[in-house]
C-alpha cells in the first residue's frame, strides 16, 4: 500500500475528534456536531473550488459523525468526486464512504459504477483493488449485472498481479452469492481452474473458494478442477515436497488451504482414475497418521489447525465412503475424541461418528465405542454434546444393541434437559419400532415412553402403537393387560388414557375373563380418569364406552346413564354433545345385531411410511438424512414391526383411529396439525399455505427397513398426498392409487401418472421445497395454479421458476407465464404462481418447470414437468348406440386410425375403479350400448386450437384371466398412438 504523503495526517479532523471526546455532555457533543455539520455544508455549497484534500477531510468527519450515530443527508456526491482523484488517499476515503453510507437504490449509483469501471479499465493495481473492494461491499444486482463480465477478465489475465488476483476472485464469490444468475458462464470457467497451481497462497486459497461455490451450482463445469485440488493437495501434506512450507502455520502447513481443497473434492464422487484415486487416498492416510503423531506444539492453534484439516479429511473420506480401511481409522481416530478434554473436539467427534453410522463398512467400529458414548449422555455438562450423543446412540442402533441402547435412552430420558426431550422421545419411538425383541416388548417401550414423559409423546407416537396393536392378533390380549395395570397407576398421563381407552374398547373383551379386569371394573378405572381429560380425550373415551355396549351388554345400563348424564348432553363442547347424544340413541335404537354391525372390531390398517419418522425428519432434518443413508446402503435391512403390507391399488382407504367411525358422524375437531388423525403428514405445519387444497406428501413407503404407517389422507380425498420421484414414467402410472411416490431430486423430470385422472396435488416434494398444482381446463384452454412451499425455517433467495416447451411442444401449445411478485420465499411461507396454456394442436411431451433458488448460500435447481397431458383438452360426449357404432365403423377405413391392446392387468380388475379411471381421463361412458354390462364404452373429442379429433374407446376387461382388451379409435394417427399409451398405463 503507498505511503501516505507528508500534510495526509489532516489536522483538522483530528482536532475535531479530539473536541469530541472531551465533550462533557451529550448536549455538547450534539452542539459541536451540528456546528461542524453546518461549517461542512456551507463549505461544500460556498467553495466550488475546494480542493481534493479538504474534501477529503470533509468527507472523513462526515463519516465519522455517521458512525457516532447521527444522520447524515448530505455529501454523497464530493465523495463521489474523491474516486476520479488519482491520489490514492482521497480515492480511498471516497471508497469508504460510499460502502458506507450509499445505498443499493441511490440515485448515485450510476455514477459510482461509471467510476469503478474507469478504475478497473485503469490498470493501476492499487486503484483496481480499491475498486473490487467497494463492489465486494456493496453487492448490488444491478452493480452485478454492470460488472460481471470485467471481473472474470482480472481472474484470468495474465498481466494481472496476484493482489488483484485475490480481490478479484474474493468480489466475483461476493456477487455470485448475491446475484448467481448475473455471473455470466463462459470460457474463464475452464481458465479459473489453473489457479490452484498458482504459486502465492492468496490466490489461490480465494480461487478455491470461488471455485468450490461455482461447483455446487454447475460441476461439471469444473471437474477438470479435481485432478488440480488432489495434485495440490498432495504437494502441501506429502512431507516430500515442499510446497507452500513458507506458508506453514503453527507447523502446519497452508492449514486453511488444505481445508478449502478438501470441501472442493467433497462437491465431487470418487475419483474413476485408479493413479487419481491412489493419490487422493496417500493423502487422506497422510492427514490421519499425522494426526497419530506427538504435537509440535502446546499452544492451541497448532491443534486447532491440526484437527480442521482432520476433521474435513473424515468429512471426505464419509462424503466418498468407498474405502473400509480408512472409513475405519477416521472411526478409531474420532473414537480417541470422544474423551478429549476439549469440548468442541467431544461435540465434532460424536457429530462425524453420526454420520460413519450410516456406512455399512465403518457401522460395526462405531458400535464398537457404544459404552463410551452413553457414558458421555450421563456425564457431559454441555448440553449440545449430549444431543450429539443422542444423535450417535440412535445411528449405531441395529438389531444386535437396540434393546440396551432403548434402555439406556429411556433411562436418561428421565433426567434429560427439556431441550432434547421430544427428540429423545420420538428418536425411542422409532428405533422401538424397526428393530423390536418381539411385539410385547415394543408394547412395553411405548407406554413406558408414555409413563416417562407423557408431556412430550406426541400425537404419532401412540397412533402407532394402535395401529400396531390392531395389526397383530397375537400381541392384542397382552396389550389390554399392560394398559389396564398402566391405568391403575395414581398419577396417569393424558396419553396413557387415551391409549388405554382406544385399546380396551377394541379389545377389553380379551381381558374380561379375570374378576380383576372384569367389564365393571374396566368401566370404572377409564371413568375415573374422564373428568380430568381434555375434550378430544373425553370424545374418544365416549366411543370407548358404546364399544363398551357393544362388547359387554350386562353394563349397559351404567353405560347408558353415563352418556344420558347432563354434563354430556348438555356440554359446552358441542362435538362431546353430539357424540352423547347420537350414541345414546344408537345404543337405545339399534338392536343387538345391528350393534354389533355397526360397533365391530377395526379392521387392520393398510401400512404407509412411520408419521413418526416423518415428524423426526422435519424437526431435525441432518439426522433424518442419515436415516435415509443408512437404509439406502447397508446390505441387510433388519424388518419393520409391519412390513407385510398388502399392495392391493383398491385397498380401503386408512380410517382414522377412533373406536367408532360409523356412529360418530361429526369426527372430533382438529386441534392441529398432529391432531388430525386422518391427516398426518411429513410437510410443515408452519407453512401459510394459500390454499388448503394441498396435503404434504408422505415420505418414501417402500423399501426395506423404511417405517410405515396408517394414519395419512386416505386416497378418495381430494388433498391426495403424492410426491415426484426420480423414476421412469411408467412406474408413475403403474403405482396403485392411493400409493404415495417417493420423494424426488433436484434431476426428477418425469411425470406422476395420477395427473392423468386428476388435476389436484402434490407435484414434487423434498427436505426443502413443496410445490402443489391446482388445474382446470375448458375446451383447448387451461389454467394452472402453482404453490411453492418453503419448509425449512430458512428463506429461498432469487427464487425464479421458468416454464420452457421443449423440441417441438413449442409449436403445439402456447403457455403464459406470470412472474412471482417476490423472488424471496420465507421459511414455512407459501407463494403462488398462474400459468395459462392454450392447445394449439395434439403432443406427446409436457412443458418444463425450472426452478432456481439459493438456500444457505448454495444454488439449487429443480427440473420438472408439469402435469398437462393430451387428455386434460378432452371434452366427454354423449352418444345413442346407433350414432356410436356408425361412427365406430367409420373410423375403422384409414390406417392407424385404431389402436387395440391386449394385456395384464397391473392391478386388480375393479368395475369402480375402472369406471373412476375412465371418466377421470375425460371419456364420457355411454352404459347400454354393449351388449357386454362389463365393457366400458366411452366418446369423447380433444379440442385444439387448429382441430378438433373424435375419440372412441371401447374396455374389455377378463376377471378370470385379470387381461383387459382396450380399443381406440379416433381420426388422428398420432392421437390414438398417445391416447392408447396414457390409458395401457392406468390399467
Amino acid at each position: 500500500m503507498p505511503t501516505v504523503a507528508k500534510g495526509d495526517g489532516m489536522r483538522g479532523l483530528a482536532v475535531f475528534i479530539s473536541d469530541i471526546r472531551n465533550c462533557k455532555s451529550k448536549e455538547a457533543e450534539q452542539k459541536r456536531i451540528n456546528k461542524e455539520l453546518a461549517n461542512i455544508r456551507s463549505k461544500f455549497k460556498g467553495d466550488k473550488t475546494l480542493d481534493g484534500y479538504n474534501k477529503k477531510k470533509y468527507v472523513c468527519k462526515l463519516l465519522f459523525i455517521f458512525l457516532l450515530g447521527h444522520d447524515i443527508d448530505f455529501g454523497h456526491m464530493e465523495a463521489v468526486n474523491l474516486l476520479s482523484s488519482n491520489k490514492y488517499t482521497e480515492k480511498q476515503i471516497g471508497y469508504l464512504f460510499i460502502s458506507v453510507l450509499v445505498n443499493t437504490d441511490s440515485a448515485l449509483i450510476r455514477l459510482i459504477i461509471q467510476a469503478i469501471k474507469n478504475d478497473l479499465e485503469a490498470r493501476h493495481p492499487v486503484h483496481i483493488c480499491l475498486a473490487l473492494q467497494c463492489i465486494a461491499n456493496i453487492g448490488s444486482k444491478e452493480m452485478a449485472e454492470a460488472l460481471t463480465k470485467e471481473i472474470p477478465k482480472l481472474i484470468v489475465s495474465g498481466e494481472t498481479i496476484d493482489a488483484v488476483k485475490q480481490s478479484a476472485c474474493l468480489c466475483l464469490l461476493r456477487l455470485f452469492r448475491t446475484s448467481p444468475e448475473t455471473v455470466p458462464p463462459g470460457e474463464w470457467t475452464q481458465r479459473v481452474g489453473h489457479l490452484l497451481n498458482d504459486q502465492h497462497l492468496g490466490v489461490v486459497t480465494s480461487a478455491t473458494s470461488l471455485i468450490h461455490t461455482l461447483a455446487q451450482k454447475t460441476p461439471e463445469d469444473f471437474k477438470p478442477c479435481v485432478q488440480l485440488a488432489i495434485s495440490r493437495l498432495s504437494r502441501i501434506v506429502t512431507s516430500s515436497y515442499t510446497d507452500l512450507q513458507d506458508y506453514t502455520y503453527y507447523f502446519v502447513p497452508a492449514p486453511w488451504l488444505s481445508v478449502k481443497l478438501l470441501r472442493l473434492l467433497q462437491v465431487y464422487p470418487p475419483p474413476e482414475d485408479p493413479a487419481l484415486r491412489g493419490r487422493l487416498n496417500e493423502c487422506l492416510e497422510t492427514i490421519l497418521n499425522k494426526a497419530q503423531e506427538p504435537p509440535k506444539s502446546k499452544k492451541v492453534q497448532h491443534s486447532n489447525a491440526k484437527n480442521a484439516v482432520l476433521f474435513e479429511a473424515i468429512n471426505l473420506i464419509i462424503h466418498h465412503d468407498t474405502e473400509p480401511s480408512l472409513l475405519v481409522r477416521a472411526c478409531n481416530q474420532l473414537g480417541q475424541f470422544l474423551q478429549h478434554r476439549e469440548t468442541n473436539l467431544r461435540y465434532l467427534a460424536l457429530e462425524s461418528m453420526c454420520l460413519l453410522a450410516s456406512s455399512e463398512f465403518s457401522h460395526e467400529a462405531v458400535k464398537k465405542h457404544m459404552d463410551t458414548v452413553i457414558t458421555a449422555l450421563k456425564t457431559e455438562r454441555d448440553v449440545s454434546v449430549r444431543q450429539r450423543a443422542v444423535d450417535l446412540l440412535y445411528g449405531m442402533c441395529d438389531k444386535s444393541n437396540a434393546e440396551e441402547i432403548v434402555a439406556e435412552m429411556l433411562s436418561y430420558l428421565e433426567t434429560a434437559d427439556y431441550s432434547i426431550r421430544e427428540e429423545m422421545v420420538l428418536k425411542v419411538a422409532i428405533l422401538a419400532e424397526k428393530y423390536p425383541v418381539d411385539y410385547t416388548w415394543y408394547v412395553d417401550t411405548i407406554l413406558n415412553l408414555i409413563r416417562i414423559a407423557g408431556d412430550y409423546v406426541s400425537d404419532e407416537v401412540w397412533y402407532r402403537v394402535i395401529q400396531i396393536v390392531i395389526n397383530r392378533d397375537d400381541v392384542q390380549g397382552y396389550a389390554a393387560k399392560v394398559v389396564f395395570e398402566a391405568l391403575q397407576a395414581p398419577a396417569c398421563h393424558e396419553n396413557m388414557v387415551k391409549v388405554g381407552g382406544y385399546i380396551l374398547g377394541e379389545f377389553g373383551n380379551l381381558i374380561a375373563g379375570d374378576q380383576r379386569s372384569s367389564p365393571m371394573v374396566q368401566f370404572q378405572l377409564l371413568h375415573s380418569k374422564y373428568h380430568l381429560c381434555s375434550a378430544p380425550t373425553r370424545g374418544l373415551l365416549l366411543s370407548t364406552y358404546i364399544k363398551f355396549i357393544n362388547l359387554f351388554p350386562e353394563i349397559k345400563g351404567q353405560l347408558q346413564d353415563v352418556l344420558r348424564n347432563n354434563n354430556n348432553l348438555q356440554n359446552a363442547d358441542a362435538e362431546l354433545q353430539q357424540r352423547a347424544i347420537e350414541y345414546l340413541q344408537l345404543s337405545t335404537v339399534a338392536s343387538q345385531d345391528v350393534l354389533a354391525t355397526v360397533l365391530e372390531e377395526m379392521p387392520p390398517f393398510p401400512e404407509r411410511e412411520s408419521s413418526i419418522l416423518a415428524k423426526l425428519k422435519k424437526k431435525k432434518p441432518n439426522v433424518s438424512d442419515i436415516e435415509v443413508v443408512k437404509e439406502g446402503k447397508k446390505s441387510s435391512n433388519p424388518p419393520t414391526l409391519n412390513n407385510s403390507a398388502a399392495n392391493t391399488p383398491e385397498a380401503t382407504p386408512a380410517s382414522a383411529p377412533v373406536p367408532v367411525m360409523a356412529a360418530a358422524p361429526a369426527p372430533a375437531p382438529v386441534q392441529s396439525a398432529s391432531d388430525d388423525l386422518l391427516g398426518l403428514s411429513a410437510g410443515p405445519a408452519a407453512a401459510a399455505p394459500v390454499t388448503n387444497n394441498f396435503a404434504a406428501p408422505a415420505a418414501p413407503a417402500g423399501g426395506g427397513g423404511l417405517l410405515v404407517d396408517v394414519f395419512d389422507t386416505p386416497p378418495a380425498q381430494n388433498n391426495v398426498s403424492t410426491a415426484l420421484a426420480p423414476q421412469a414414467e411408467e412406474n408413475f402410472f403403474n403405482m396403485p392409487s392411493g400409493e404415495t411416490a417417493p420423494s424426488g431430486d433436484a434431476s426428477a423430470t418425469e411425470l406422476d401418472g395420477r395427473f392423468a385422472i386428476k388435476n389436484n396435488g402434490v407435484l414434487f416434494e423434498n427436505e426443502l421445497l413443496q410445490i402443489g398444482v391446482k388445474a382446470e381446463y375448458k375446451g383447448n384452454l387451461g389454467r394452472l395454479g402453482l404453490f411453492y412451499g418453503n419448509k425449512t425455517s430458512y428463506p429461498f433467495q432469487f427464487f425464479t421458476p421458468t416454464v420452457s416447451c421443449p423440441g417441438e411442444l413449442a409449436s403445439a401449445m402456447n403457455v403464459q407465464t406470470k412472474p412471482l411478485d417476490v423472488n424471496t420465499v420465507e421459511g414455512g411461507a407459501q407463494v403462488q404462481q398462474i400459468i395459462n396454456v392454450e392447445c394449439i394442436a395434439d403432443f406427446v411431451d409436457a412443458p418444463i418447470l425450472s426452478i432456481k433458488f439459493s438456500y444457505s448460500g448454495s444454488m439449487q435447481q429443480i427440473n420438472l414437468m408439469l402435469p398437462v397431458m393430451l387428455n386434460k383438452f378432452f371434452e366427454p360426449v354423449e352418444m345413442d348406440a346407433t350414432s356410436f357404432f356408425n361412427r365406430w365403423k367409420q373410423l375403422s377405413r384409414r390406417p392407424g386410425q385404431e389402436e387395440q391392446k391386449i394385456f395384464k392387468a397391473s392391478f386388480p380388475i375393479n368395475s369402480d375403479t375402472s369406471r373412476t379411471k375412465l371418466l377421470g381421463f375425460g371419456f364420457g361412458l355411454l352404459d347400454g350400448v354393449d351388449p357386454n354390462p362389463d365393457n366400458f364404452v366411452g366418446a369423447g373429442i380433444i379440442k385444439a386450437q387448429s382441430s378438433q379429433v373424435g375419440c372412441l374407446l371401447r374396455l374389455e376387461p377378463n376377471m378370470q384371466a385379470q387381461m383387459y382388451r382396450l380399443t381406440l379409435r379416433t381420426s388422428s394417427k398420432s392421437v390414438t398412438t398417445r391416447l392408447a399409451d396414457l390409458l395401457l398405463k392406468l390399467f
